[in-house]
């Protein structure tokens, strides 16, 4: 009796097995004898890298039956993927919980944060985003920093060989989407603000926003004897100054945030309060008295001293759409010469804040190491329309017949800054009809203005996704076949229901697909390219691994600490995930205690962290 292996891949090897050429060019079939089998052929997860036998396994296994089953398979095939040019590779940045530090100054949940970083090392990710926050490091007063807990973050992250975007946060923490705590200005500033309430950008009818100082003080000493242009420079000064030792090597970029949600745009859309609604057109932030002094500046200059009067009469209320207003219509006075003249005025004061704050921080970091970059929001609603109406009232001047990204990219390179760019995630598809949505041609419009500036771009994903399809449309967006892909994307956000069972594969997945410029898609539970290799009848050694390792991924934390005792149990559990998700790394020296397990002291964490929490392996003595 004969075994037949049917395979696309002849060049078998005791030591490897890969593939030469394409499944194709070698069809054939191959026989052998029935003899007592010198080595072992194991079945690895398509999620593993190439399969491997090392000649310590070809010795000493002599215990597997094959026999042909011309109905079932093996999976995956014993095919290793295909090389990737390295310089395809995107990047993947985690960003961390906005609360990673606490109004006290310490550092939240620091095991539980310590075990995070682990996994997402183990996972393939490069590194994680934090926000420096302004209201926290500045808070006890003008120029009294703290930055100890930061301190002990980009140690945390340093042992853990990962990397840090950092972002210079000048802005207020809740209120937007997502935001899920509340961190405001320095107290200082806001008192400087109760004195003086044309600090921070106000609309129309007077409501007054406190995310971000308005720019139309940028060079007025209104804070304390400096303006917020010089706050901010001493602040990255500071930053620059405490962290030298890691800039280049650990902090590989500096994000500097330049307006609400550290994005560079106006407070247009604000949801505090429910002051605006997904898709209204949002309103003009340019009513402070800064403001209106730098438009009827602007007005005088070219003759038109009326048009500085105020801002458009007719461009509506937050929750509109734009034919229901005269300035944003399709034949509206968007298009004529006042309101050409106030749009170019209104992006352009945009651009020159941009252009400030990127100078000083470009002077301040020049030859330490970490980039630069500023974040773009994707303001995709109502992009279908001709005057864009959501994106002109955040400060992008972009319509039908006019290109707003090009200046903001030009902007950027000038300073060598990444282009940060968000919604990477979303598609056409998914958005209401009747919001004028297109995120898929905002992001070609935008990396077509990326590429024309020879700025680098970078994305985000705007809203919290752990599905395929969110991730197969990042993918889409990050390969560069046009010389335009994305140089790193940053995803939103660590938190719990990433470590979750499903989600946390996916988002595996969706690592190892990016680190081959997103041409890797995720294979399906079983695999019928690459080879015709049929193995008969393994005593279910294989389907009964997969059912228990899906199970340990499903174990909750608290049923795992009180189960499990004994460092050998603890051990084979570990062992068990890593062989579903082949994290190698996690594969512990286990100390000859029970107290090596770190205690993570979220509680609410402690019914849905899969294994991979239990490998925070404690170097304190006083674990439990």
């Amino acid at each position: 009796m004969a075994l037949t292996l049917r395979s696309s891949n002849s060049f078998f090897n005791h030591t490897e097995i890969k593939v030469v050429k394409s499944p194709d060019d070698f069809p054939c079939t191959v026989c052998f004898a029935r003899t007592k089998p010198s080595f072992r052929l194991r079945a690895k997860s398509t999620m593993q890298e190439p399969p491997h036998i090392s000649r310590a396994a070809a010795s000493a296994a002599t215990d597997v039956v094959l026999e042909l089953e011309a109905k079932e398979k093996l999976h995956p095939p014993l095919v290793a993927p295909h090389r990737h040019d390295d310089s395809m590779r995107v990047p993947v940045f985690v960003m961390m919980p906005l609360d990673t530090v606490t109004m006290g100054g310490t550092l939240n949940k620091a095991r539980a944060m310590n075990a995070s970083l682990m996994a997402l090392k183990s996972a393939g990710v490069e590194g994680v985003m934090v926000d420096a926050w302004w209201g926290l490091v500045e808070k006890d007063g003008p120029l009294r920093y703290n930055w100890e807990a930061y301190v002990e973050l980009v140690q945390m992250v340093q042992k853990h060989g990962l990397k840090l975007q950092v972002v210079m946060s000048f802005h207020q923490c809740g209120g937007n989407v997502g935001d899920s705590c509340s961190i405001p200005l320095p107290p200082w500033v806001l008192e400087e603000i109760s004195k003086n309430p044309d600090l921070v950008y106000t609309d129309r009818s007077g409501r007054r926003n406190p995310e971000y100082i308005s720019l139309g003080c940028d060079s007025i000493p209104v804070l304390r004897g400096r303006t917020p242009l010089q706050v901010y420079s001493d602040f990255m000064t500071s930053f620059r100054d405490r962290f030298r030792d890691y800039l280049g090597s650990v902090i590989v970029e500096i994000q500097v945030g330049m307006g609400p949600c550290g994005e560079l745009r106006y407070p247009s859309y604000p949801e505090s309060n429910g002051t605006w609604r997904f898709p209204g057109i949002g309103e003009f932030q340019c009513y402070d008295k800064y403001m209106r002094a730098s438009l009827e500046a602007a007005a005088e200059a070219i003759g038109k001293k009326e048009w500085g009067r105020s801002g458009p009469h007719d461009s509506g209320q937050y929750n509109q759409f734009p034919e229901d207003t005269g300035f944003f219509r399709k034949d509206g006075t968007w298009n004529s010469d006042y309101g050409q003249f106030f749009l170019t005025w209104y992006s352009s004061s945009l651009l020159h804040h941009a252009d400030r704050i990127l100078d000083s921080a470009a002077r301040i970091f020049h030859s330490s190491g970490p980039k630069l970059s500023a974040k773009i929001a994707g303001i995709h609603w109502h992009y279908n329309t001709r005057s864009h109406a959501a994106e002109l009232t955040a400060g992008y001047y972009n319509t039908r017949s006019r290109d707003g990204y090009l200046p903001i990219a030009q902007t950027l390179a000038k300073h060598g800054a990444i282009f940060n760019f968000t919604c990477m995630e979303m598609r056409d598809s998914q958005q209401p009809h009747h919001a004028g949505c297109s995120p898929e041609g905002l992001v070609r419009q935008v990396k077509a203005a990326a590429k024309a500036a020879r700025v680098q771009l970078a994305g985000e994903n705007a809203l919290e996704r752990y599905d395929r399809d969110g991730y197969g449309q990042v993918m889409e967006t990050s390969r560069s076949d046009c010389g335009n892909g994305l140089s790193a994307f940053t995803y939103l956000r660590m938190n719990k229901r990433l470590f979750d069972g499903e989600n946390w594969r996916q988002f595996v997945d969706f690592v190892r697909a990016m680190s081959e410029g997103g041409r890797s898609r995720r294979l399906p539970d079983y695999d019928s390219v690459g080879s015709d290799l049929y193995v008969g009848h393994i005593k279910g050694i294989h389907r009964k691994r997969l059912e228990e390792d899906q199970k340990v991924l499903q174990e909750p934390l608290g049923y795992l600490l009180n189960y499990l005792s004994e460092p050998k149990e603890i051990e084979m559990m570990i062992q068990k995930f890593q062989r579903s998700l082949n994290i190698a790394m996690l594969a512990p020296s286990f100390p000859q205690s029970e107290t090596w397990l770190a205690y993570l002291e979220d509680s609410s964490l402690n019914t849905s962290l899969p294994t991979w929490q239990l490998c925070e392996l404690s170097r304190e003595k006083n674990c439990s």
